[in-house]
């Protein structure tokens, strides 16, 4: 890897509040910025998030409540934002959408893939899904209804757009994944893009005629029609940096990493992809793919009731009680469920019952021991977990440690070997102590907040209840 670090989350729509989801994939990236800026210095990393606030759903939405589309995003954005606070973000960039240099920025990616060749207008007639801003053949829908949206309608849409070329890139896209086997990840979600990919690429619109939906970036030189959602949308990754403007910052992190659901799949690891290479700019440097979460074995649904926030998640069980619970919720890119009950019962097993009692006990039996040591010990090497996402195992090699060392405690019983037996009981406060460092010192990008309560303990002797055990 060179020595700087980039990397960004997609950005949600502004016409929803934010979901668990999306949750954990800022918190996968706050993860690996945390990590990196640890590693290569914080001037070396960049962590991007945002939010998306063009297209059809958000005109729509607006018109519905009598506002301007800017009022609504203007409204709703920072709900986004406070994120931030609710789950301790680090980001550096929060872009939106509609801010004046990303516009500019947009316009001027448009005119690179128009230099190209590989921008052309034609009339179309073509089933169109407003809950995923895309277009859906035939062999994509379930019963007529797109599989994502099934309780809203296709809309057919006819009109003279300007088109992309993204057949000419197939090979070009086949190439790269071929020369890079670990672009995408994890593996299986490449293959189904290649798969994708092999039955042939078909050109994608990507304007709107304003008369029927002004609400997007100005096509160049057009006035007559906008830009279609996604394609104005993905140049955030570079125009985030300062680009086409401010080149030496692009350059110093770009090509970056990038984190989504796998309701992304497509739209970040080949129209992304097709549309850096008309530009004649980098490709990504690697896309982790999600998957999804589930409550209760249904998809989260307003009308159903099931709805989990994030903000409820943090308000119920703290912040970085919060950040383990999704994160060690499955492996990387597999769809894992959840239930109120599931996360109280994890939170008391790995939390309350684990970390917390571990170091409760480590704490209150090394009281008064001034001249117990702790050893220099080297930290493991957690990169592979990192540069895999393989976040939820690499809290599993974390709590292995914790559990190993609360039956540590039960097998050799420190508090008799205090009164009986002095050497050992050193012997085991400073295998306890010493562990105690190093997985304070492991938790840094996952936990910051317990991870600096442990410290503080371990300097002090003394410590609060970490995780109060939820009945």
């Amino acid at each position: 890897m060179k020595n700087k670090f980039y990397i960004t989350t997609t950005l949600p729509y502004v016409n929803a509040n934010p979901h668990i989801g999306f949750a954990k994939e800022i918190i996968e990236a706050d993860v690996l910025a945390r990590f990196y800026r640890g590693k290569l210095g914080a001037e070396n990393v960049f962590f991007n998030t945002g939010v998306d606030e063009h297209g059809l759903k958000i005109f729509r939405k607006a018109e519905e409540l009598g506002i301007s589309p800017q009022d609504y995003c203007d409204d709703k954005a920072p709900e986004f934002d406070k994120l931030k606070q609710a789950l301790n973000l680090s980001y550096d960039h929060f872009i939106r959408t509609t801010d004046k240099n990303h516009v500019e920025a947009a316009q001027e990616f448009w005119r690179l893939c128009d230099k190209s060749g590989d921008i052309y207008k034609k009339i179309y007639k073509v089933k169109y899904c407003v809950g995923c801003e895309l277009e859906k053949t035939d062999s994509e829908l379930i019963d007529g209804k797109c599989p994502l949206h099934p309780n809203a309608e296709l809309e057919i849409i006819e009109e003279e757009n300007y088109f992309f070329r993204f057949s000419k890139y197939q090979e070009k896209l086949l190439e790269l994944f071929k020369n890079n086997p670990g672009f995408v990840l994890p593996q299986k979600r490449l293959n189904e893009v290649k798969s994708f990919m092999e039955r042939g690429l078909e050109d994608f619109s990507i304007s709107r005629l304003k008369s029927k939906m002004p609400w997007g970036v100005p096509v160049p030189e057009n006035d007559e029609h906008v830009m279609y959602v996604w394609f104005d949308a993905l140049v955030n990754y570079i125009s985030t940096l300062g680009w086409p403007n401010n080149k030496d910052n692009f350059e110093k992190f770009w090509p970056g990493f990038q984190v989504c659901g796998k309701d992304n799949l497509r739209q970040q690891s080949a129209m992304w992809q097709a549309m850096l290479m008309s530009a004649d700019l980098p490709n990504s440097e690697q896309i982790f793919i999600n998957g999804f979460i589930t409550v209760d074995g249904q998809k989260m649904s307003k009308s159903i009731g099931n709805v989990i926030s994030p903000i409820e998640m943090a308000d119920k069980f703290g912040i970085d009680a919060t950040r383990y619970l999704l994160l060690a919720g499955g492996n990387f890119g597999e769809d894992f469920d959840i239930t109120w009950e599931k996360l109280v019962e994890k939170y008391n097993a790995d939390l309350a019952n684990g970390l917390g009692n571990l170091v409760s006990r480590v704490i209150k039996l090394s009281e008064g021991g001034d001249g117990i040591r702790k050893e220099k010990k080297a930290i493991a090497d957690m990169s592979s977990y990192f540069s895999n996402m393989e976040l939820g195992q690499g809290l599993e090699f974390i709590w292995n440690m914790i559990s190993e060392d609360n039956k540590f405690i039960e097998e050799n019983k420190p508090w008799e070997l205090k009164k009986n037996d002095q050497e050992k009981f050193r012997s085991v406060m400073e295998k306890l102590i010493t562990d105690l460092h190093s997985i304070s010192e492991l938790l840094i990008p996952f936990m910051p907040e317990t991870s600096e309560k442990i410290k503080k303990a371990l300097e002090e002797g003394k410590t609060e209840i970490l995780f109060q055990r939820i009945r």
